[in-house]
C-alpha cells in the first residue's frame, strides 16, 4: 500500500512510493538487503532500526556517516523515518523561515534559482517540508551513504515550490561529516535534520568552516535537546533520560551537547545564529510513534547502564500500557539552528 508524504503548505505528493514499494524497486542498490530485511520490524516487540539500539555491540543507532563495512546494513531503516516524518514537520521552527527567507532573496549576483544541499537526507522529509515554503526555482542535492534512502529521497521529493516554480534533485553519495567549501561551492543554503547530534566536535567544526567558507547559511534542524517530558510522571524517568543522554555522547559524539557547539562553531566563522525550541508533542494521536520511540529510548538506556534492565523492563511494560490506552503524552525536545553565515563578497 502506497503512503503518500505530505507537506504542511501543499497536501499530498501524488504517485510518491511508500518505502516497501521503493524498496522492492531498488533492492538491487541495498547492501546486502532485501525488502523482507524492512519487514523484520513488524513484530509487536521489534525496534524499527534507526529508532533504537542496532543489537550490534559497539554499533550507533545512527545514519552511517563514515566508511563502514559495506555488508553493514543501513541503521536509519525507512520505516522508522517514514514514521516520525509527521511529528518532524510539525515541531520544525516556523519562526527560522522568515529570516532564512529574506537572506535568500538577497543573496549576492543571485540568478536563477536556490541551489539547497540536503546532507544526510533519509528518505528526504526536509525536502518535502522545506521546499514548499520556499517560493522559486529550486535544485537539492541530497547527500547519503545509504543508495536506498537516496533513490526514495530522490523519488519521493517534491516537484514545485510555494509559488509553482519548479523543484528538482540529484543525489550525492558520501560522507558528509567531511564537507569542504569546494563541495558547497554555488550553494545556497545547507540543510539537516537530526544529524548535529550524531556529530563529533571536530566534524561540527568542519561543517561550520564549510559552509562558512561557501558563504552560505545552514538550517540545522531537530537536534537532540537532552529533556524528555512524560505525563503522567514515574520515578525512573530522570534516570532513563540521563543514561539515554550518556549513550548519545559515546565515542565522542556530541548527543545533546552538539547545539551549543555547534552554535558556538558557526559563531567564531562569523555567522549570525539564531536557535529555536522545535519539540515532539506526541499524545494519542501518535501512539505507533511512540511505541517505537519507548522502545529505542528505554533500549539505548539500558545499553549504557546495564544495569538498569531489571527495572527498565518493568518501566517500559508500563509506559507501553499507558501509550495503548491513550494515557501517555511525551515532549522530547529538540532545537533548530539557523547559521547565516556571511556571503561570499557581502556583509552578514
Amino acid at each position: 500500500m502506497t503512503n503518500p508524504a505530505t507537506t504542511q503548505q501543499s497536501g499530498t505528493i501524488p504517485a510518491q512510493p511508500g518505502p516497501r514499494e521503493a524498496a522492492e524497486s531498488v533492492d538491487g542498490l541495498i547492501p546486502g538487503g532485501s525488502p523482507g530485511a524492512w519487514r523484520a520490524a513488524e513484530s509487536a516487540d521489534a525496534v524499527i532500526p534507526g529508532a533504537g539500539p542496532s543489537g550490534t555491540p559497539g554499533a550507533r543507532p545512527t545514519v552511517k556517516l563514515r566508511e563502514a563495512d559495506p555488508e553493514d546494513p543501513p541503521r536509519y531503516a525507512p520505516e522508522w523515518l517514514e514514521l516520525r516524518e509527521p511529528a518532524d514537520a510539525a515541531a520544525r521552527a516556523h519562526d527560522l523561515l522568515d529570516p532564512l527567507r529574506i537572506r535568500l532573496a538577497n543573496r549576492p549576483g543571485k540568478s536563477g534559482g536556490v541551489v539547497i544541499h540536503d546532507l544526510g537526507c533519509g528518505t528526504g522529509s526536509m525536502g518535502r517540508w522545506l521546499a514548499p515554503c520556499l517560493d522559486g526555482a529550486q535544485h537539492w542535492v541530497l547527500h547519503d551513504r545509504d543508495p536506498y534512502l537516496l533513490h526514495f529521497a530522490a523519488v519521493a521529493s517534491p516537484r514545485t515550490a510555494a509559488d509553482g516554480s519548479r523543484v528538482t534533485v540529484e543525489t550525492r553519495r558520501g560522507d558528509v561529516a567531511r564537507l569542504t567549501a569546494d563541495a558547497l561551492r554555488g550553494a545556497s543554503l545547507v540543510t539537516a535534520s537530526a544529524l548535529l547530534d550524531v556529530l563529533t566536535r571536530e566534524e561540527i567544526d568542519t561543517l561550520a568552516a564549510a559552509c562558512s567558507g561557501a558563504g552560505c547559511p545552514a538550517l540545522l534542524t531537530l537536534s537532540v535537546a537532552g529533556r524528555v517530558e512524560l505525563t503522567p510522571s514515574h520515578p525512573l524517568d530522570s534516570e532513563i533520560v540521563q543514561a539515554f543522554n550518556d549513550h548519545q555522547r559515546r565515542d565522542g559524539l556530541l548527543g545533546p551537547d552538539a547545539v551549543t557547539a555547534a552554535a558556538e562553531a558557526f559563531s567564531e566563522h562569523g555567522a549570525t545564529v539564531r536557535l529555536h525550541p522545535s519539540p515532539w508533542r506526541l499524545g494519542p494521536e501518535q501512539a505507533a510513534l511512540t511505541e517505537q520511540w519507548l522502545r529505542g529510548w528505554v533500549g539505548a538506556a539500558v545499553e549504557q547502564r546495564p544495569d538498569l534492565r531489571a527495572r527498565a523492563d518493568a518501566y517500559l511494560a508500563e509506559r507501553l500500557a499507558d501509550c495503548a490506552a491513550g494515557r501517555l503524552r511525551v515532549t522530547v525536545h529538540h532545537t533548530d539552528l539557523l547559521a547565516l553565515c556571511r556571503p561570499e563578497g557581502g556583509a552578514s
